[in-house]
C-alpha cells in the first residue's frame, strides 16, 4: 500500500508502514532523494523570513539532508544536529529524552558544550522532516532552553496527526494517518 503525495512541486509514492494494529503512517524519507530534498528546502525557506533566526537545529538523523540543504541555500555557515548518542568529541554534553512515533522507543538527544556555547543567547529555528506528535520538537525545545537559546520557529516538510493545524508550525503539506486497509483515518 502506498499514498500518493504532492509536495514542493514533486510527486512521490509513500509506502504505508504499520505503527500499531490499526494505525499506519506514510513513510516520507528524504535520504537519497536529492531532488526532493532540494525542492523541500527551497519551499520551506520561502516561508521563513531569513532574518527571523540565527541558527537552525534538527534531531539526528532523517532531517539532516534537509537542514544541510536549507543551510546551503540560505548561505548559513553553521547549523546544529542533536545527536542520538554522545561522541568522543562532545565535551560536557547536555541531553533530553524523547519518544518518537517512528522509533517506537525512548531515545536521548545530545548537544555538546561547543554547540551550546554558540546557541546561548541566539534565536533558533527547529527543523524536521515530519512532525507528528510533536515530541521530537519538545525535546529539541528543551535542549535549546538548556543551552540558553530561544526557539523562534518550527519548520517541517510535513505535518501529520496531532500536529495538523498547529499555528506555531510552518510546513509544506499535511500527511494523513491511515487505517490498516490503507484508508485515511478520520
Amino acid at each position: 500500500m502506498t499514498y500518493s503525495m504532492h509536495v514542493a512541486g514533486l510527486d512521490r509514492e509513500l509506502p504505508l508502514c504499520k505503527v500499531a494494529d490499526n494505525f499506519y503512517i506514510g513513510a516520507f524519507i528524504l535520504f537519497g532523494d536529492a531532488e526532493l530534498t532540494v525542492a523541500c528546502a527551497e519551499h520551506l525557506l520561502k516561508r521563513i523570513p531569513a532574518d527571523s533566526y540565527d541558527y537552525m537545529l534538527t534531531a539526528e538523523a532523517k532531517s539532516i539532508p534537509l537542514i544541510h540543504e536549507m543551510a546551503r541555500q540560505s548561505g548559513a555557515k553553521r547549523y546544529f544536529v542533536a545527536r542520538k548518542g554522545t561522541k568522543v568529541y562532545m565535551t560536557d554534553p547536555i541531553h533530553v529524552c524523547v519518544h518518537s512515533i517512528t522509533t517506537q522507543r525512548q531515545q536521548e538527544l545530545y548537544l555538546g558544550a561547543e554547540d551550546c556555547e554558540l546557541i546561548r543567547g541566539k534565536r533558533i529555528l527547529l527543523v524536521d522532516d515530519v512532525i507528528s506528535t510533536g515530541d521530537s520538537l519538545k525535546a529539541m525545545e528543551e535542549l535549546v532552553a538548556q543551552a540558553g537559546g530561544t526557539v523562534v520557529g518550527r519548520a517541517a516538510v510535513l505535518a501529520e496527526g496531532d500536529s495538523l493545524g498547529r499555528s506555531d508550525l510552518t510546513y509544506l503539506a499535511p500527511l494523513p494517518v491511515f487505517n490498516a486497509d490503507g484508508t485515511v483515518k478520520k
